[in-house]
């Protein structure tokens, strides 16, 4: 494989295209790479393909041409990438999703270099896409196999990602604000993108009810779908001590900044949780569906509580390591194998303060 790290130092312009259209942890993974590409390659041009949800969160990274691909509008979709970038040939395009939806739609893409996932990464015919694959590696974290395009191009390698995804200022004095008026507070999210892989209303409500006692505020959090807002209704039906209710009440960057002064973040797998990460907060991830090691909260894998290894060894008759890596357990039951007590447990090792 040539090395592109030279040519790149060598001349201001070279132009980098991020194909990463979702979903919102998926993109904070992302981030952490174009942000590695900028701190060593400033002079590097990046355009990042997104989808139009996840744009939202990202837009005022500095340095970068974004370009909204809405997949809800189908080919014309694809028609307006191609429009917006028929004059543009790329050195480089990182080929960071291996969905069929992004595959086609990357055709349109004229790039020197396609670089794709190694082929055990690789799915839904990505392979036919790409002119060059990342080195394999295997149990890779999301993020470490993001990371894997930008050891592709020759960017030299950091001890650990770091991000930088700016918020206005009136969200950031907005956050400010909210956490001033709350006090010491912990943050809920409690919904995932399938109510299979919530966690239990009544347990919700139980560690709830468990950092009042700590003398904390508690504050849900999550999107403006319906299953965010039947799942904190849910929780809230069991009358726990919940200080404000801000589900579907926050724009993405309100959220961000929120999360940056939350002491602690508990949530399944799902957006919010990666979104603490970016911003330092501690998360508590709760796992059944699928590896965290795969999917947890980056910063916090040591402090998930998660019941997915006795799961998933269970449904498949053998440990996740002799699985296909992205192996997940099924079923509606799941959750609520993971106990109130193990996540007090986690939970008061993170605060690190004796409970009233």
């Amino acid at each position: 494989m040539t090395i592109f790290s030279a040519k790149v130092s060598e001349s201001v312009g070279k132009k980098i295209c991020v194909m990463r259209l979702s979903a919102i942890g998926d993109v904070c993974h992302a981030a952490a790479m174009v942000n590695r590409i900028q701190r060593h390659w400033p002079e590097a041009e990046i355009t990042w393909v997104i989808g139009k949800v996840e744009y939202q969160l990202v837009r005022l990274m500095p340095g970068i041409r974004f370009v909204v691909f809405d997949k809800s509008q189908g080919k014309a979709a694809v028609a307006q990438l191609k429009a917006t970038l028929k004059d543009t040939v790329f050195d480089a395009l990182l080929m960071m999703q291996v969905a069929l939806r992004a595959n086609l739609a990357s055709r349109v893409i004229n790039a020197r270099r396609r670089i794709g996932f190694d082929w055990g990464r690789s799915k839904e015919l990505h392979w036919l896409f790409a002119n060059e694959r990342v080195a394999p590696r295997k149990h890779a974290h999301v993020l470490d196999g993001f990371m894997d395009f930008a050891d592709a191009l020759g960017v030299p390698k950091t001890d650990a990602p770091s991000w930088h995804i700016p918020v206005s200022k009136e969200d950031a004095a907005w956050a400010k604000a909210k956490a001033a008026e709350l006090g010491p507070f912990v943050v809920i999210s409690p919904a995932a993108s399938k109510a299979e892989r919530n966690w239990l209303p009544e347990r919700y409500a139980g560690i709830a009810k468990h950092l009042h006692s700590r003398g904390k505020s508690v504050v849900l959090c999550g999107g403006p779908g319906e299953l965010d807002k039947q799942t904190a209704q849910a929780i809230l039906a069991h009358q726990p001590p919940v200080t404000a209710n801000m589900v579907g009440q926050t724009s993405l960057h309100q959220l961000l900044a929120l999360l940056s002064h939350a002491e602690l973040v508990i949530a399944p797998d799902t957006g919010p949780a990666h979104m603490a990460t970016t911003v330092g907060t501690p998360v508590v991830g709760l796992y059944a569906h699928s590896n965290p090691r795969r999917t947890g909260p980056y910063n916090n894998l040591n402090h998930v509580v998660s019941v997915y290894d006795e799961c998933i060894a269970a449904q498949r008759g053998k440990p996740w390591q002799e699985l296909p890596w992205g192996a997940r357990a099924k079923g509606e039951d799941l959750m609520q194998k993971i106990s109130l007590d193990s996540v007090i447990h986690t939970v008061d090792s993170l605060l690190q303060a004796p409970a009233d």
